[in-house]
């Protein structure tokens, strides 16, 4: 194996948090090797599944006197001779000062005594983190062996904490209603950032700040509902019932005008019995509403609007709101930032999709 004199990182860490040196196996470093180590980088050693000796930013000659960790570890390995084997991770310490987040799947909130009792939501907004400890970073994000740790990945992992942290929170603040959730974005995002904090600790990172950039209702269906566990099996059949019950009262069968009424007739007074026993229920369980929910419009029924925001855009592009978040933070899709809140064109989506 060929001895390493000089160890250095030939490329900006900026779309990587973390790059090994070598990318596999070890490498023979030279004592007296020199190690240089760029503005906004962490260089750590690392040796049998144990993180070591860190350097900041400069250059670095290496001797038993400043990778005093390493050489107690390796012991005998080392003693009279004149290199050692290691791997180096560079880590990037700089700031991350807004990085897009989305929800990927729908939030509930309950609302009492309107609906079905729940609104779906999808919420979308940006954070801003930095290494706090390298040292941590790479005994649990890639101590394994891993080559490097891409920033997009990263994300999706602090993603999920900020995510869970906003559900946590509607769970036990529970705003009822969609308008005073807005109102309270400030606050819910103060919230998350205190919850999510220790799980970016853990991972040896620091959540700086964090924003809400806006909450966006949803398609809110009893199946939906149903497949969320959010309604219970029985009162989404007595809904899905009454909706066939609905229709049957309408009349819109083949046979004569006669039977068509006789029917109607007998379905109304099946639909309001029906009805009158499932306000008894549903009061008896919170999140459940007095009434069938009107049925969901088709999809592609409605144009998709010329201006639209993340959720829209999102729904039109077949996404999530995180991807569409960060085809904007990127540039990639056009769009004009609003306060907190982003604002795209359908024209500008459709070229986006042409390009």
């Amino acid at each position: 194996m060929a001895l390493s004199e000089m160890i250095q990182l030939n490329r900006e860490l900026r779309e990587r948090i973390v790059q090994r040196i070598p990318e596999s196996g070890e490498a023979n470093i030279k004592f007296g090797a020199q190690l240089i180590v760029g503005q906004g980088q962490a260089a750590v050693f690392y040796r049998d599944g144990k993180s070591l000796d860190v350097f900041g930013p400069g250059r670095h000659t290496l001797t038993t006197a400043n990778v005093p960790l390493l050489t107690n570890f390796l012991g005998n390995l080392v003693f009279g001779k004149g290199s050692f084997p290691a791997v180096v991770y560079y880590v990037a310490v700089r700031e991350f000062p807004q990085e897009g987040w989305g929800t990927r799947q729908p939030i509930a909130m309950q609302t009492p005594a309107q609906g079905l009792g729940w609104l779906l939501l999808g919420a979308h907004g940006t954070f801003g983190f930095e290494v706090k400890d390298p040292k941590r970073v790479v005994d649990t994000l890639v101590g394994g062996g891993q080559a490097y740790l891409e920033l997009r990945d990263l994300k999706t992992r602090l993603t999920n904490v900020i995510v869970q942290g906003a559900t946590d929170w509607f769970a036990e603040v529970n705003p009822g209603n969609l308008m005073k959730a807005q109102s309270m974005m400030d606050e819910m995002a103060m919230a998350i950032k205190v919850k999510a904090q220790d799980s970016f600790e853990a991972l040896g990172l620091l959540l700086k700040s964090i924003t809400i950039g806006g909450l966006s209702p949803l398609e809110t269906s009893a199946e939906k509902l149903q497949q969320m566990g959010l309604l219970d099996p029985q009162m989404y059949m007595q809904l899905q019932a009454m909706n066939t019950i609905k229709e049957a009262s309408q009349g819109g069968g083949q046979a004569g005008t006669g039977v068509g009424l006789g029917a109607g007739m007998g379905a109304g007074m099946g639909l309001g019995q029906m009805m009158a026993g499932m306000f008894g229920g549903m009061q008896q369980q919170q999140a459940a509403q007095p009434a069938a929910a009107p049925a969901a419009a088709p999809a592609g029924s409605a144009a998709p609007p010329d201006i639209m925001g993340v959720t829209e855009a999102a729904a039109y592009l077949g996404v999530s709101i995180e991807d569409v978040v960060e085809l904007c933070n990127s540039g990639q899709l056009k769009a004009k930032k609003i306060g907190s809140q982003y604002r795209i064109s359908r024209a500008a989506i459709d070229e986006f999709m042409k390009s």
